[in-house]
C-alpha cells in the first residue's frame, strides 16, 4: 500500500498491500493464527450496521521474502468530526513457521507504522490518525484521544477434560468462591442469546447501575443489540444469572471466533456481587464456551501502571487463573496528520478543563446551601 501498485519498499524492503476477506482468512489459517474476532468479516456486519463506522479494507504486512507477517483490518470512525481508522486487536503477527505467532521487533513495528502511514495518506488522505496496537514505544505512538485502553489481560485455558477439570484450574480464591454460590440453590445460570431481543431492556438498567458504582459509561442501549443481532449466535452469545430463573442478577455477552472467545461485556447488581452470582456465571459460561470449541477466553482488561482505573476488575478476574494477569500489545494512536491531530488534542482540553470548572462551581455552590455542612453529620 505504499503507492497504487505497491512498489516502494522501505530500507529492510518489507512491503504492505491491499487484500480481501478470502486472502486474509486463508493467511491466518496457513500460520494456524486464531484472528481476534475483531478483525474477522463477523465484525464487518456490526461495524457497517452502526451510526459513523464502517470497514475500510484489510491489509498484509510482508517480509522481502513475501512472507505474510503481520494483518490488520481497519473500521473507519470519527471523532468531533474528523476520520480515523481503528485497527482493533492488531496488527496481528504471524509466525515464518505455522507455529506460535512471533513477537515484533521494534524494527519490524516502526516499518508497518510507516508503511501504514504512507498508504493511508495515499488512499485516503482526510484521515487524521490511526488507532493500532504495539509491543514497544515508540516516540510517535500517542496516547488515546477519550477512549481508555488496557495494556494487561487475564486469559483462561478452558481446553479442559470435563467442567471439574476446569473449575480446579482457578486460583483456590476462585474455586471457593464459586463453589459457595453453586450451592445456593436461589440462583440459576442461562444462556438466554435466543431471547436477547427479548431480556436486554432488563439487563441494560444492570449495566447502567454497574458504570454507576465501578465509574464508567456505558454506551446506548442499541449498541449491545446491534452487536448480538449482527454478529449472530455463532459468534456471540449472551450468559445470565437470576434468582429462581427470574430477576436477572448478573450477565455477559461473549464473542467467539473459531477457539478463541472474549468476555466482551459484563454486569451485575449489588446482589449479584455478594452472593458470587458473576463468580459462578463465569465459571458457567467458561463450561458451556468449551462445548462450543472455545479453547482461549480472553477476559479482556486488567489494571496496569497505564490503566489503573481497571484494577479492581482486574483483580477479580484474576483469581480465576494462576497465571494472572499477563501482559499484552496496548493500543495507541499514530497521528496521520500530526497538526490535525495536534488541534484535536487540544481542543478536548479545553473541554475537559470547562467540564471540571463547571463541577467544581457546581461543588461551591452546593457547599453554599444552608445546611450543607452538617449534612454529613446527619447521615
Amino acid at each position: 500500500m505504499t503507492s497504487p501498485e505497491n512498489a516502494t519498499p522501505l530500507a529492510s524492503r518489507g512491503s504492505m498491500r491491499r487484500i480481501d476477506w478470502e486472502t486474509f482468512r486463508r493467511i491466518a489459517e496457513d500460520a494456524a493464527t486464531t484472528l481476534p474476532i475483531e478483525q474477522t468479516a463477523a465484525w464487518d456486519a456490526f461495524d457497517a450496521a452502526m451510526e459513523g463506522r464502517e470497514p475500510w479494507g484489510r491489509l498484509v504486512y510482508e517480509t522481502a521474502a513475501g512472507t505474510p507477517r503481520a494483518l490488520i483490518s481497519l473500521t473507519r470512525m470519527d471523532v468531533r468530526g474528523f476520520p480515523y481508522l481503528w485497527a482493533r486487536h492488531a496488527p496481528v503477527w504471524l509466525g515464518e513457521e505455522p507455529t506460535a505467532a512471533e513477537e515484533p521487533t521494534a524494527a519490524e513495528e516502526a516499518e508497518l507504522r510507516e508503511l501504514l502511514v504512507e498508504g493511508v495518506r495515499f488512499h485516503d488522505p482526510a484521515v487524521v490518525f490511526v488507532r493500532l496496537h504495539c509491543t514497544h514505544p515508540a516516540p510517535e505512538l500517542r496516547e488515546l484521544l477519550q477512549t481508555m485502553a488496557y495494556d494487561h489481560t487475564v486469559i483462561l485455558n478452558v481446553d479442559r477434560a470435563d467442567d471439574e477439570a476446569f473449575l480446579a484450574s482457578f486460583k483456590p480464591r476462585g474455586r471457593r468462591d464459586v463453589r459457595k454460590a453453586l450451592r445456593n440453590t436461589e440462583l440459576t445460570y442461562h444462556d438466554e442469546t435466543d431471547k436477547a431481543e427479548e431480556v436486554f431492556g432488563e439487563l441494560y438498567q444492570i449495566l447502567l447501575e454497574t458504570g454507576d458504582r465501578d465509574g464508567f459509561s456505558a454506551a446506548p442501549e442499541d449498541t449491545y443489540r446491534t452487536m448480538l443481532r449482527t454478529l449472530g449466535p455463532d459468534h456471540c452469545r449472551l450468559y445470565v444469572a437470576r434468582r429462581g430463573g427470574g430477576e436477572a442478577l448478573a450477565w455477559s455477552i461473549d464473542t467467539l471466533w473459531g477457539d478463541g472467545a472474549g468476555r466482551y461485556y459484563a454486569a451485575s447488581t449489588a446482589e449479584g456481587r455478594r452472593g458470587r452470582a458473576a463468580d459462578a456465571l463465569l465459571y458457567k459460561e467458561g463450561c458451556w464456551l468449551r462445548e462450543r470449541g472455545v479453547r482461549t477466553w480472553d477476559l479482556m482488561g486488567a489494571g496496569s501502571e497505564r490503566t489503573p482505573e481497571l484494577n479492581g476488575v482486574g483483580s477479580f478476574k484474576g483469581k480465576f487463573t494462576p497465571e494472572g494477569t499477563v501482559a499484552i500489545p496496548g493500543p495507541w494512536d499514530l497521528p496521520v496528520r500530526p497538526r490535525v491531530y495536534a488541534g484535536l488534542v487540544r481542543a478536548l482540553e479545553l473541554k475537559h478543563r470547562a467540564e471540571s470548572g463547571v463541577a467544581a462551581v457546581r461543588g461551591r455552590l452546593r457547599s453554599l446551601r444552608p445546611g450543607a455542612a452538617e449534612a454529613p453529620e446527619q447521615q
